[in-house]
């Protein structure tokens, strides 16, 4: 166990300080070379660099290289094929005109599943809380298949506001890390402690105001190595509680997909008060999204739906560790 410790620890530092030390560099890399957004919730209209998705998977390729070499074990290698694979996804859709493509991104996600399948690091029984495990080999491939388009697609539809995502994915990604080690499995739960310093790290800088955007490529990165941690770890359902408030989200978008892919501007869920504040919009065809439901009773300023946000997170994070007692303890 102190063994276990140690390893935990290194791999911890690793991963917070490489993303921490590292961001500040590519921030004026991507500036000089004039990679960046405008950020319209912002007073004065910002610019932002946008491409922060490769100091988060740098800081997970050094952390979980460095576990492999204490923990030589297949899941850590489908771990950093899965995640490189989701953080190229989006950075195909971010430089090219992929983005009209509307499937584009579930589709190459679910290729980037593929690893899982091939190198066997899944277990078809999916266990539930008080009812107990359910075998299900067939099905439970493609449960494989469409986990890594759901996680990636969800923790990047809540990369909206500065520090949501990467904010929402610490609390998350901790929460998921403490219940694999409730459940007796180290080596994933140490796997997983990368993904949440990594978030942390990053959060310093994405916070409000945010000096870098995750952009797709680290939304999708974070959540593609979510859901393959989830699955590697025999703890999708667990995974899927701490991430329920993203997931609502998602499918609220998802079940008005054909207005979403050619909203007007009109269409907008949240519009921008005179004095900056986040307002839901009154228009009953613009999507329903988390953030609009936040502001359902007023205006707020970004901070404080972020909070909100950040707040759900914890509740949701409580309740998987919850979910976790309830599935039994293995010491």
């Amino acid at each position: 166990m102190q063994d276990h410790i140690l390893i935990a620890a290194l791999v911890s530092v690793i991963a917070f300080f490489s993303v921490y030390i590292i961001t500040p560099y590519l921030i004026r890399f991507l500036e000089k070379r004039n990679l960046t957004v405008k950020d319209f919730h912002r007073k004065g209209g910002a610019t932002v660099p946008r491409l922060g998705g490769v100091s988060i998977l740098i800081g997970i390729i050094s952390s979980e290289l460095v576990l492999f070499v204490f923990f030589p074990i297949t899941e850590i290698i489908v771990i950093l094929i899965t995640t490189s694979l989701a953080f190229l996804v989006g950075l195909v859709d971010e430089v090219t005109g992929l983005k009209k493509f509307i499937w584009f991104k579930p589709l190459a996600l679910a290729g980037a599943a593929i690893p899982i399948l091939l190198l066997g690091t899944f277990d078809s029984n999916l266990v539930f809380p008080l009812f107990g495990s359910i075998k299900i080999p067939l099905l439970y491939l493609a449960v494989v298949v469409f986990i890594i388009p759901i996680t990636g697609n969800t923790v990047n539809s809540i990369d909206v506001l500065n520090g949501a995502a990467s904010g929402f994915m610490t609390i998350a990604s901790f929460a998921l890390a403490t219940s694999l080690f409730i459940l007796g499995n180290y080596e994933i739960a140490i796997a997983c402690l990368p993904l949440g310093f990594v978030s942390l790290a990053f959060y310093k800088y994405h916070k409000f105001p945010s000096r870098i955007f995750p952009g797709n490529s680290g939304a999708l990165a974070l959540g593609g190595m979510y859901g393959v941690i989830a699955i590697v770890g025999q703890v999708e359902i667990i995974a899927a509680i701490a991430l329920f408030p993203a997931i609502i989200n998602i499918f609220y978008l998802l079940s008005r997909m054909k207005r979403i892919k050619d909203r007007e501007k009109k269409s907008k869920p949240v519009t921008i008060t005179d004095d900056f504040k986040l307002a839901a919009t009154n228009y009953k065809d613009a999507p329903i999204t988390l953030v609009r439901l936040i502001l359902a009773r007023g205006p707020l300023s970004e901070k404080q739906v972020v909070s909100i946000i950040f707040k759900l997170a914890l509740f949701a994070a409580a309740l998987a560790i919850i979910t976790t007692f309830m599935m039994g303890v293995r010491l």
